[in-house]
């Protein structure tokens, strides 16, 4: 193993993947700051609203996980594709991506529209809580309908370095949810006081005008435009392509999102408490990771460039210098997370019990990302640059189903363990992928240009 050596940050390396980072790094942050909000603002109006919310928003979790999965597989392509200078492939790949994603929208808002109350009862028995987290999904009907439009969009402008549209885009439609949030919890400017209702009515708003924001930056932008026609154009190849690095990926991020909401199924069914803590450790741990997953983005996309341009070499050292920056940014997590836990605790209006749920559940995070950071910044960032999606998707499937959800039940509903210990054997699935994850890594069997000279 090579000797640790200081980053020189003066090399372009580092200016490219500064310019790349920050607006991911702001968008991320400012989605943790949205879900946040959410929460601290609910505080005020009951621990069932907080509760009902985060469990229901699981269900916008397991889409957003399809969307990131379509949209990781149409960047490895579109980002390779880039390096090319090769935008007819790249407007196929878009068309392609939003054939499944305007599909999943659908059915999604068909689902939360028709049968809410009947999603609620996967995550809770608590009457109380189902009709509450059932309101919120009715309305969020309207949100998924744009939503699967949008993410694609933002996707394909990332992978080729339009990475500043897509964060101001996210910054207006976070900034009015955050309004709205405030007007509809609080009953602000003669609105009425609409508590969970008002949430879901902020965050359905949002997304529209974050739609027509990303129309109208499509009508101005010469290389990526946002056309629903660009679903009905044909081809073999690149769909074949497409089929065949965005199956995994999206495979890989359904099984890992819906593992994780198992994860909230198990304690949902623990209790109140459980679930109260949860959902501030959930908008604690956002903040903590926004800089790791912020460097697997841009490393993703750098990469993936580099890839294209037939860099493999530079492609393999990047990738190294990825990996130190993912360690030192899971550090800095850690820390946040450790340096705020005072804070959250004093400010949570919960009760004892989860005020004591919360507080172990924190430490054991200040841990836990640097697992989540140096996974996710190889699986979805390097092996996807180099379009190996297939090892994350059969890796996921092994941890997270083969050890991390049936020792989860097993640990709740057999050995009847308390809730925090059975959260901290869920916290322990990230370091079980660390050995496998690794080798890989160090094989270099990720590292390939899928570009097709002709298709």
């Amino acid at each position: 193993m090579k000797a640790w050596r200081k980053p020189d940050f003066s090399d372009p390396f580092y200016r490219q993947i500064k310019k790349l980072v920050i607006p991911i790094v702001i968008q991320n942050l400012l989605s943790a700051t949205v879900n946040s909000t959410d929460v601290i603002m609910l505080n005020y109006v009951g621990q069932s609203a907080i509760s009902a919310v985060s469990l229901a928003a699981q269900y916008a979790t397991i889409l957003f996980m399809f969307y990131y999965g379509l949209g990781t597989g149409a960047t490895m392509l579109c980002a390779q594709y880039y390096g090319k200078k090769d935008f007819k492939a790249i407007r196929i790949v878009e068309g392609i991506a939003l054939r499944f994603s305007v599909a999943a929208s659908s059915i999604f808002a068909l689902l939360v529209l028709t049968i809410p109350e009947l999603l609620m009862k996967v995550y809770t028995n608590d009457a109380e809580l189902i009709a509450l987290g059932a309101s919120y999904l009715r309305i969020l009907s309207v949100c998924y309908l744009c939503w699967g439009v949008i993410e694609i969009y933002l996707a394909v402008l990332r992978s080729i370095g339009q990475v500043a549209i897509s964060t101001a885009l996210n910054a207006l439609a976070f900034a009015l949810n955050i309004i709205l949030n405030a007007v509809f919890i609080f009953g602000l400017f003669g609105a009425p006081k609409l508590g969970v209702v008002g949430v879901a009515i902020a965050t359905s708003v949002s997304r529209v005008v974050e739609l027509v924001g990303c129309i109208i930056v499509s009508m101005r932008n010469e290389e990526v435009k946002m056309k629903l026609s660009y679903m009905f154009r044909r081809n073999k190849a690149l769909f074949s392509d497409f089929v065949k690095m965005s199956l995994p990926a999206l495979g890989n991020d359904i099984i890992w999102g819906v593992g994780f909401s198992m994860y909230s199924v198990i304690l949902g069914h623990l209790g109140n408490d459980a679930v109260a803590a949860n959902s501030f450790v959930t908008v604690v741990r956002n903040f903590g990771t926004v800089l790791c997953f912020g460097m697997a983005s841009a490393g993703g996309i750098l990469l993936g460039n580099e890839i294209g341009e037939g860099k493999i070499e530079k492609a393999r050292e990047d990738a190294r210098r990825i990996m130190k920056l993912t360690v030192i940014s899971g550090a800095i997590g850690g820390i946040l997370v450790l340096l705020v836990t005072p804070i959250v605790l004093q400010v949570a209006d919960v009760t004892e019990l989860a005020r004591h749920y919360l507080k172990y559940m924190l430490l054991i995070n200040t841990y836990y990302i640097m697992g989540a950071a140096v996974n996710t910044t190889l699986i979805a960032g390097v092996f996807r640059a180099g379009g190996d999606s297939r090892f994350g998707f059969f890796c996921d499937l092994f941890t997270m189903w083969g050890y991390g959800v049936p020792l989860g039940f097993i640990a709740a509903f057999l050995l009847k363990l308390p809730v925090l210990g059975v959260y901290f054997l869920l916290c322990t699935d990230e370091f079980v992928k660390w050995p496998w994850v690794l080798k890989h890594y160090r094989s270099d069997k990720w590292l390939k240009n899928i570009t097709r000279e002709e298709y």
